[in-house]
């Protein structure tokens, strides 16, 4: 069986820092992954390393079958990042922004329009496609931006944090769009996030990431049934006290 993801004993040093630990999951095709965790648990390391942007120290990570070390560039064509602190070109307007993202996957005409098209329906933007990049808010920033990532229909996409910082409506519009979009096209999403309602909603399984290792996985529902817990956030102090 081919998974979306593996990740095997996972260990990534910084110097004399062991940042991962023997982190071990794997991620099943056309489902919505989340990696939760504290502040500098290695939730951010391991998705750089997944989208072949970070070197492994040790360790076995596939994507789709292949190697993110030996297959970074076949990786790199078929998966999409957002990074949680990622920008665009505040001079552009989103329109122009889309065309110039989009004409780095394909040369051909009539793709780039559709996936132009394509990104108007996620983000929702209308209009304001129109005006320059440096006059959006941070949510319709955000909305942008995931519409880059999905617009090219990538078979995985990962995205860190992305609803971080946003106010209710853009963070439930971009919720939204993630959970119907990517089911509806059969898109595999491997995402991180503190917002613990957040990843009851939208991921279908979850692994808790502390001090660099991986401490518990399961689905959301499991996982507050072992506890005895109301909601994930309760599962995750319970697990981080004790870990």
């Amino acid at each position: 069986m081919i998974f979306a993801v593996e990740v095997d004993r996972l260990n990534k040093f910084y110097g004399k820092f062991h940042a991962l630990k023997d982190v071990s999951f794997k991620v099943y095709v056309g489902e919505i992954y989340g990696l939760i965790g504290p502040n500098g648990a290695g939730k951010t390391t391991t998705l750089r390393i997944i989208s072949t942007l970070l070197l492994p120290s040790s360790g076995i990570i596939k994507v789709f079958g292949m190697d993110v070390v030996n297959d970074a560039e076949k990786i790199k064509g078929i998966i999409s990042y957002l990074p949680e602190e990622a920008g665009a070109y505040k001079y552009l307007t989103g329109y122009e922004y889309l065309h110039f993202m989009a004409s780095l996957y394909t040369n051909d005409k009539t793709r780039i329009k559709e996936m132009i098209e394509e990104a108007e329906v996620i983000c929702g933007l209308g209009e304001r496609l129109k005006d320059r990049i440096g006059t959006y808010s941070k949510g319709m920033l955000r909305r942008l931006l995931v519409a880059r990532s999905l617009m090219i229909h990538p078979k995985l996409a990962i995205l860190d944090e992305p609803t971080a910082g946003l106010d209710v409506i853009h963070s439930h519009y971009i919720r939204n769009i993630i959970r119907d979009y990517v089911k509806k096209h059969n898109i595999t999403v491997i995402m991180s996030s503190h917002n613990m309602l957040e990843v009851e909603y939208l991921c279908d399984r979850v692994s808790l990431i502390h001090e660099g290792r991986i401490v518990l996985e399961g689905s959301p529902i499991d996982l507050k049934n072992k506890f005895s817990a109301d909601n994930l956030e309760e599962v995750f102090s319970r697990v981080v006290k004790y870990a």
